[in-house]
């Protein structure tokens, strides 16, 4: 498994965004295509190609400093979308030219999902992305091509063909989806059915919450786990956390999802050894709330699961909506003794303000910080000035997506001191995670 599979090079890296670039998206499909056993079903390879309109207008309007922080963010959004809903297969996402972006993954998956993977992704691309310099936020249309590649479609062929169906949506009106057949398929359950169809599986406790552990890199000792929720939905499939998070926000329940993945987390941690941490996400809607502190405190009280033993972790687009309130409520956070985390390090604006004015114990360094690190002396320049950073500030640093030996030895050697990653394990149940910590 993968979360950026077929790790970048150096030369085959998009200079900007850290994707992969053209070269290295037909190369990992044609390699795909190649290592496929003869004797089975073709490679089960579907594609997206991401289109954005406006692009031009934000570099006009803001300046091309603002429209290239756009893309960065695109990608990021591109890079975590496809983490979340494609953690169990092999994917790629590449830039290739201007504001075009390719998504590659090789799974079975329905015409119906891949379709409505897309929708889930265009309303993430499309939410408001912050302006660092302030003023107004910037909005960028997709519009997104697909096809599931057959065995006589080589990468050139692949890319011709999801080209000419994003140039007829563009002449189109308003179609965001298509096919490069010119086909759409039904989705099966609309937006605005799942939204429905969440809260009865909130009422019927059918979210699954998933375990990411995390352990020192000095001894290998596991040190506790991120909570992360799944929804298995009968009809689309499974559903990641990402997602799952749109779909509530659509229905205003954003706060109630939120509650309830941190109740059933802290619920099942109950039973975990006493040295173990847990950490849990927070959404912009939980902050909003003056008494979120309060109401959190009291919700981990009733589960018997210790406040100093838990780390909240915050998205640099919660700090940018209202630092003032933000700040207010993390203060009140401290009070009792939780940790907080700021999450995804690197792959926004890493705005160093924060750290300085809020009252941080951790960052967590975003995957894409150690994507390049073996191979580019710049990336793992920038790396070692982060790291100087937190240790000048005694913040702990927790580096996510450790994924081969070679990452895991790089970050122990410059001296970080947690990780995770699917290099020591995927997100567990809550029963396989109690087993590997009394192991």
């Amino acid at each position: 498994m993968a979360t950026l599979p077929d790790h970048v090079n150096m030369e085959s890296r998009d200079s900007l965004t850290g994707l992969a670039d053209p070269a290295h998206a037909r190369a990992t499909m044609a390699r795909w295509q190649e290592e496929w056993p003869r004797d089975s079903i073709a490679c089960p390879i579907h594609a997206m190609l991401i289109s954005l309109g406006r692009i031009d207008t934000v570099n006009v309007a803001f300046g091309e400093s603002a429209g290239d922080g756009a893309l960065v963010e695109v990608a990021q959004r591109i890079r975590h979308f496809a983490s979340d809903e494609l953690d169990s297969t092999a994917w790629v996402a590449a830039r290739l030219t201007g504001g075009n972006f390719l998504l590659l993954a090789r799974q079975q998956c329905s015409r119906e999902r891949w379709q409505w993977l897309a929708e889930a992704l265009a309303d993430a691309i499309a939410m408001p992305i912050a302006n660092p310099e302030g003023g107004a936020r910037l909005r960028l249309w997709p519009r997104i091509a697909l096809m599931r590649v057959t065995e006589g479609d080589g990468p050139d062929q692949v890319l011709d063909r999801l080209s000419e169906a994003s140039a007829r949506m563009r002449g189109g009106q308003g179609q965001r989806i298509d096919w490069s057949t010119g086909e759409t398929a039904s989705l099966g359950r609309t937006f605005r059915e799942l939204e429905g169809d969440l809260l009865a599986a909130i009422d019927n406790e059918e979210i699954e919450i998933l375990f990411q552990p995390q352990y020192t890199l000095a001894d290998e000792r596991m040190i506790g786990a991120e909570a992360l929720a799944r929804w298995h939905h009968p009809t689309v499939g499974r559903i990641g956390a990402s997602t799952l998070f749109q779909i509530a926000e659509r229905a205003d329940h954003t706060a109630q999802l939120s509650r309830h993945i941190a109740k059933r987390a802290l619920q099942q941690a109950a039973h975990w050894p006493s040295h173990l941490r847990l950490s849990l996400n927070v959404t912009p809607a939980d902050l909003a709330a003056d008494s979120f502190a309060m109401e959190f405190a009291r919700m981990a009280e009733r589960t018997g699961f210790p406040l100093s033993r838990i780390t909240l972790e915050i998205i640099e687009q919660v700090l940018l909506a209202d630092l003032d309130r933000v700040g207010h409520v993390l203060d009140q956070l401290k009070l009792f003794d939780i940790r907080l985390a700021l999450d995804d390090f690197g792959a926004g604006f890493c705005n160093f303000r924060y750290l300085k004015v809020l009252p941080i114990d951790c960052i967590k360094l975003d995957r894409s910080m150690i994507d390049g690190v073996l191979e580019d002396e710049r990336d793992l320049a920038v790396f070692r000035a982060i790291l100087a950073m937190a240790r000048a500030l005694d913040l702990a640093v927790v580096v996510e997506g450790v994924e081969n030996e070679a990452q895991r030895r790089l970050v122990a050697a410059e001296g970080c001191e947690y990780y995770q990653g699917f290099i020591r394990s995927e997100p567990v149940s809550a029963q396989k995670f109690l087993e590997m910590a009394a192991s």
